[in-house]
């Protein structure tokens, strides 16, 4: 449930490897027009349905990246993979597991280097998708879905396949998951009971008000009404160009099919008066422009914040806490083209091995047990079953194998534990056909004509939005000198680029 706030920092690290990638994969890997190696090609075509059989395939060992921290047991746990592995499709797997904030740091020069490594880790806000796919870092996949993923695309929502398409071609095969995007209002639900309120009348962050200030008057002062770090941003409808950390974007009610500037919507200015008197109320920690996070599960002394969900979200958030947290939505769900490319899995342009890696993300697609063995670890050490699906985490699991479950493959087929309801995946699915699609949906921006103009603004938005987004200045006053500064950045240029690019796309994808 990783949010698209990372992607202008990944965009902006990704340009200063943009000529070094452009030649990746030109030099260790002969193709056919399938993008499969001479030797992959002979093999593959002596095997049967899509190399579901490995006894007459070579023996090869593909090389992953994962994104998320070290796990003690994850030896033990590939050793089992690979006999599996083995029997299916000849393949062994050597996983390199790198934690969350050095990961879109080292795989960019991992990539750079010229690495034969076969998969890896991609996204929106991680190692990030489209600069990657468009510089040539990975291989267009179209080819080999059609022969060795048939499993993805029958299993896959169709518009996760659509959604990440760059130029036509698909780079990577998205995690089967929840597509939609939701911001809820989370609330600290002894507050709720214990002030009688009404949440479901709480949408918009003007309803807030009469219930922040209940809280600010009737608890004590460490207490906070609005928990939230100086990373918040109002919410307001529109579809982001590179995420809301950048300042473009197209209005959800859109007819006209326009990108603009939103710091001068009516929306923004709207929220940032109403977020700028709650500041001077003190439903704010007054050091909010500066807080870079704030651990409100584990302290419980907040009243409200906001976060993005997923069905059922609330009771992790409640196991998690030891205390009941429940919510009300800000919105209703949207399926942006960043949703869609959310957690993805790439083949290397660089890889050796790209049939027998298709093969690899069609097990992890498919096969129930693979699914699950990566997930949870052994069955009987990391967990125990209490029924066909449904298991308890056993203490080994707790103490050396949590892996990151959203970022390893079809979700879908994931146990769930006993606490879960029954029809966990089932909400899953009615919340994805739920949701509206966005205006630009399956629009990728390349950057690249107006990187420094990007990158400039960038710097200017790390500077001037905490402060104004969170309420600690005034907005009449220092919302002027943001945008004159980003206009002079080249803001208007960017939009023209973003518009041109827009209106290509959708003549092309009638």
């Amino acid at each position: 449930m990783k949010s698209n706030k990372m992607v202008m920092l990944m965009v902006v690290f990704l340009v200063a490897f943009a000529s070094t990638l452009a030649g990746c994969g030109s030099n260790n890997m002969k193709e056919n027009s399938n993008g499969k190696t001479q030797s992959e090609t002979q093999s593959a075509n002596s095997t049967e349905s899509g190399g579901q059989t490995g006894e007459k395939l070579d023996p090869v060992k593909l090389k992953v990246y994962l994104i998320g921290g070290p796990q003690r047991d994850l030896p033990t746990v590939q050793e089992e993979m690979n006999k599996y592995l083995t029997d299916k499709i000849n393949a062994t797997v050597d996983i390199t597991m790198i934690d969350w904030g050095d990961y879109s740091k080292r795989l960019p020069v991992i990539t750079a280097s010229g690495e034969n490594y076969d998969i890896a880790f991609t996204s929106s806000w991680a190692f990030d998708y489209l600069p990657n796919a468009t510089r040539g870092a990975f291989l267009p996949i179209n080819d080999l879905l059609e022969q060795y993923g048939q499993g993805i695309i029958k299993e896959l929502d169709p518009r996760f396949l659509a959604g990440s398409q760059v130029n036509g071609k698909n780079y990577a095969v998205p995690v089967n998951k929840e597509l939609a995007s939701q911001w809820v209002w989370r609330f600290n639900k002894q507050y709720v009971d214990k002030y009688k309120m009404d949440i479901t009348k709480i949408r918009t962050l003007e309803d807030l008000e009469p219930y922040l200030k209940q809280i600010k008057d009737g608890e004590p002062a460490d207490i906070t009404p609005l928990a939230v770090p100086k990373g918040f941003k109002p919410y307001i409808p529109f579809d982001f160009l590179l995420g809301d950390e950048f300042p473009v974007g197209m209005n959800m009610n859109s007819t006209d099919g326009k990108y603009v500037n939103i710091l001068e919507s009516d929306e923004l200015k709207s929220s940032l008066k109403t977020i700028r008197k709650y500041y001077q109320a003190g439903y704010l920690r007054k050091d909010v422009a500066t807080l870079e996070g704030i651990d409100n599960i584990k302290t419980g002394k907040w009243f409200a914040d906001r976060e993005q969900t997923q069905p059922y979200a609330e009771l992790g958030w409640s196991r998690s806490a030891g205390y009941d947290i429940v919510t009300s939505p800000m919105q209703d769900p949207v399926i942006f083209t960043g949703s869609a490319t959310g957690s993805m899995h790439a083949i290397s342009a660089n890889s050796k091995n790209p049939v027998r890696a298709m093969m690899f993300l069609n097990l992890l697609n498919t096969d129930k047990y693979l699914r699950n063995l990566i997930n949870y670890g052994i069955e009987g050490t990391h967990y125990k079953k209490i029924s066909e699906d449904v298991i308890e985490d056993l203490p080994a699991m707790k103490d050396g194998y949590q892996m990151p479950g959203f970022a390893l493959g079809n979700l879908f087929l994931t146990y769930s534990h006993k606490e879960d309801p029954a029809d966990k995946w089932e909400a899953f699915k009615a919340f994805n056909n739920s949701a509206k699609v966005a205006p630009s949906f399956g629009f990728n921006f390349n950057p690249d004509p107006v990187k420094t103009e990007v990158a400039s603004i960038s710097a200017i938005v790390k500077e001037f939005y905490p402060p104004i987004m969170t309420g600690a200045v005034d907005p009449d006053e220092h919302l002027p000198k943001a945008i004159a500064k980003m206009k002079a950045a080249g803001l208007e240029k960017v939009i023209a680029e973003a518009q041109k690019q827009f209106d290509e796309w959708k003549a092309a994808n009638k």
